[in-house]
């Protein structure tokens, strides 16, 4: 199915391996409408890493505000919690 990709976004979050990390970062995304449209995660010697695409074309506050509560989240779980535009991500990320 083709998506509207006007609205996407990307989470990464990485850091030390705890109980929790996927249930604190997407309870916020559902706490602000935002759903998780794809996921990746991985751990590789204790450090966790996992990649979101996710939809904000439905999300109740601003861009900046989900990006504040989810850099909270990030320092809660001692993790770096990272929100980008979809675009964004891709121009940075082009070899």
């Amino acid at each position: 199915m083709a998506h509207d990709e006007t609205y996407t976004a990307v989470v990464t979050v990485v850091g030390q391996d705890k109980p929790g990390i996927i249930a604190r970062v997407t309870g916020v995304l559902a706490q602000y409408n935002v759903n998780v449209q794809d996921i990746s995660q991985t751990i590789m010697q204790d450090i966790f890493h996992m990649i979101m695409l996710v939809d904000t074309g439905k999300m109740t506050l601003s861009f900046q505000d989900l990006d504040r509560a989810l850099q909270d989240v990030g320092r809660d779980l001692g993790c770096q919690v990272t929100l980008q535009q979809r675009d964004v991500f891709q121009a940075m990320h082009r070899i």
